[in-house]
């Protein structure tokens, strides 16, 4: 599965979620858009820091939303190589394996977004 099929997969998978339990995943939108959109960071810095922990999680399904949400803020090919660095450095092999997924998957999103 390409990671633009698996990214609609996802979200469809995440449609269907939000209408069976809607008061729930309306808590995890409050949650996630307050986190977003306070603090000192910015949006793409806390992108990053999500695509970091996506990698060390295993999450192939957080890797492509928040890649696609780092292209989305402007993320440069080299700021997401310094995150997937430091995801490695913490995370060893098994993340090594996960960088190159998120890689990947920036590569062909951001293909798809430059067609």
């Amino acid at each position: 599965m390409s990671w633009t099929e698996k990214r609609d997969a996802t979200k469809n998978q995440l449609r269907r979620l939000n209408k069976s339990i809607p008061d729930a995943t309306r808590g995890f939108a409050t949650l996630t858009r307050a986190v977003k959109e306070g603090g000192t960071l910015g949006f793409k810095e806390k992108e990053f820091v999500a695509l970091g922990i996506a990698i060390a999680l295993r999450c192939e399904a957080c890797i492509v939303l928040h890649t696609e949400a780092l292209i989305g803020a402007g993320a440069t090919r080299e700021e997401v190589g310094d995150v997937l660095a430091m995801a490695l450095q913490m995370g060893g092999g098994p993340a090594m394996m996960y960088a190159a997924k998120a890689m990947e998957c920036f590569d062909e999103l951001m293909a798809e977004k430059a067609a």
